[in-house]
């Protein structure tokens, strides 16, 4: 009686040359993809393209007549859209080089040999988790031009303050410098995340060579640094440009329409009840974020690459 271990081994030919063995591919992994492309479709797809109809009609909740283009030739002709485009891009492109600049800045010296490390890190990450709308309110109370926290305290040293949120000139300024304090946390977050990711080796190596802390933030950290670079410029960058909770909290667009953004108005247009206007205007704003983040992207990845 021959055990297993004896018995001779068949013979398997092996495939002809230039052939490649098909496995089988499991749909195993495949179902745990279902639920969030449900989800994606439902709460997205389908009302980005269900807003490209209605924008093109003059829509209630209970009936909607094609109008063809109206909706967008009178939004483009608005009087303060132009005004509300350049504040949209003053105010995207400031907190988003802002954050860029001051995320780094903080995470080179929350990443250091410094007292309180942990703590600094989680104040200066504590905005974030607070509602916009009640730092809206609050700084709005703080800058108040009379009785503001913040004009009473340079009173003291001899110093009149401005109407940070009453002057046309300072009130759109005022809440991106709001939105910077609110935002910078999670900048500061991804730039830590990228700066303990940079092997030490190399700051041993730069050590050797008698490289100095500045030589060594140009020379290793900053370029290293760039794929967390790219990713708080887009999502501040994209954020900023369709921002508009802080900006209805702290001045509703005003005063007058000195504050006012694309998004702003288009808030504007659906509380008088043109809904299809203030549709074709979310297009138009969808239009336009995709138009700048893309090229930026583009770069932004292809000096990744090349780098």
């Amino acid at each position: 009686m021959t055990t297993i271990a004896e018995r001779p081994r068949e013979k398997t030919t092996p495939p002809p040359p230039g052939t490649k063995r098909k496995r089988m591919k499991s749909m195993y992994p495949t179902w745990f993809y279902i639920p969030s492309g449900v989800l994606y479709v439902v709460l997205f797809a389908v009302p980005t393209f269900a807003s490209f109809y209605f924008a093109l009609t003059r829509w209630t909740l209970f009936d909607a007549t094609f109008i063809g283009f109206d909706n967008f030739v009178a939004f483009l002709t608005e009087p303060m859209l132009f005004q509300s485009l350049v504040n949209t891009f003053i105010y995207g492109f400031l907190t988003s080089g802002l954050k860029v600049v001051l995320g780094l800045g903080l995470a080179v010296l929350l990443t250091g040999a410094i007292f309180g490390r942990g703590y600094l890190r989680s104040t200066i990450f504590f905005p974030v988790l607070v509602s916009t709308i009640g730092v809206g309110v609050t700084f709005k109370v703080l800058m108040d031009p009379f009785d503001g926290l913040i004009n009473k305290s340079l009173a003291v040293f001899g110093i009149e303050g401005p109407g940070w949120l009453t002057d046309p000139a300072l009130a759109i300024y005022s809440i991106a410098l709001v939105d910077v304090w609110k935002g910078v946390g999670i900048a500061t977050l991804i730039y830590i995340a990228g700066i303990v990711a940079i092997p030490q080796e190399y700051y041993e190596a730069a050590k050797v060579d008698g490289a100095g802390a500045w030589k060594n933030f140009w020379q290793i950290t900053l370029p290293l640094v760039r794929p967390a670079t790219a990713t708080v410029v887009l999502l501040s960058l994209i954020g900023g440009l369709r921002y508009f909770e802080l900006i209805w909290a702290m001045t509703r667009g005003g005063p007058g329409f000195s504050s006012d953004v694309i998004a702003s108005v288009i808030y504007k247009q659906y509380q008088a009840g043109f809904y299809g206007l203030s549709t074709a205007g979310n297009v138009i704003l969808f239009l336009v974020v995709t138009a700048i983040i893309l090229p930026i992207q583009y770069f932004l990845t292809r000096r990744q690459v090349e780098s």
